[in-house]
């Protein structure tokens, strides 16, 4: 589904927890997301899923923003 410019609607998840399962799937959405001309952001990551995803680099690819303003702000 797809809003008015065409963006998919934020995805709300609230996870305060994430392994290399939740890795996996960030990297395969922004994998698909940019192959089909799109992008991912990561709004209001909390500090323990903001935390690993620094350790492993995934901040260098996927934009993670402290707000969903922010994240929706293009």
């Amino acid at each position: 589904m797809t809003g008015l410019s065409g963006a998919a609607p934020p995805a709300r998840a609230g996870s305060a927890f994430t392994d290399s399962s939740g890795i996996n799937i960030f990297i395969a959405a922004h994998r698909a997301l940019s192959e089909a001309g799109g992008w991912l952001r990561l709004a209001a990551p909390c500090e323990s899923v903001m935390r690993t995803i620094s350790i492993v680099g995934l901040d260098a690819v996927i934009d993670c923003r402290e707000t969903l303003r922010q994240a929706l702000t293009i």
